[in-house]
């Protein structure tokens, strides 16, 4: 039988061969500039060494018009938004974090398999596998939040888990980019053990992320 992961990933491959140019991943989505922060919390890559090597390899072969880049301290699965920061009290955002604390507490680490690459219209991915520990991890996430707020930010469905290794930068045609990723398709994965879940505080000043991390939440630790 076939995996959600597998299925997935096979469509979305059908997909972007159908394209017939990329979409631009950086206008402006609703209330962000390039001077508003956003609190999130991410995984992030520092110290997986197999990731960064796998990532440095398919970039290798994405230095094509139309793909940004992504640095490679830039990795990161994006897992469950807060809000922008001039817009959350101190008070409110340590409860949220005692709170997450709480909740990520009761989950073990686990490992994911990143790759093969995994491209849509806005960027190329890796493929990640299996999405059920990153999706209970941002169920402890948001089950936090709702310890604090009534409301919790973003929907609870349609979560896909992904790291991002380039964006499309330009709407340009998509022959090049699915010539350069199709042989991609046959890279071995990278293997990633999950130890703890990273409060950022996110910013876009241009065509790339960057941030600064705000707390690390570790996953099994009361």
């Amino acid at each position: 039988m076939t995996s959600p992961e597998r299925e997935s990933f096979e469509q979305r491959w059908l997909a972007y061969q159908a394209l017939s140019s990329l979409r631009n991943h950086w206008y402006w989505r609703p209330g962000w500039n390039a001077n508003r922060q956003f609190y999130t919390w991410h995984i992030t890559f520092a110290g997986q060494d197999e990731v960064i090597q796998l990532v440095h390899t398919v970039q290798q072969h994405l230095r094509l018009p139309g793909l940004d880049l992504v640095p490679l301290e830039g990795l990161h699965l994006t897992t469950q938004g807060v809000g922008f920061t001039d817009e959350i009290s101190d008070g409110d955002l340590t409860a949220i974090i005692a709170a997450v604390t709480r909740e990520c507490a009761r989950l073990a680490p686990f490992d994911l398999s990143l790759g093969p690459v995994d491209p849509d219209a806005e960027g190329v991915g890796l493929l990640i596998d299996p999405w059920a520990p990153v999706t209970a991890l941002r169920t402890a996430i948001r089950a936090g939040i709702a310890a604090v707020w009534p409301t919790v930010p973003e929907p609870g469905t349609g979560f896909r888990p992904h790291v991002t290794v380039a964006y499309s930068g330009a709407d340009v045609p998509t022959a090049e980019a699915v010539a350069a990723i199709k042989p991609l398709r046959n890279e071995p994965p990278a293997k990633a053990r999950i130890t703890a879940v990273q409060l950022i505080e996110l910013r876009r000043p241009g065509r790339a992320y960057q941030w600064e991390t705000i707390h690390t939440t570790p996953l099994g630790t009361p």
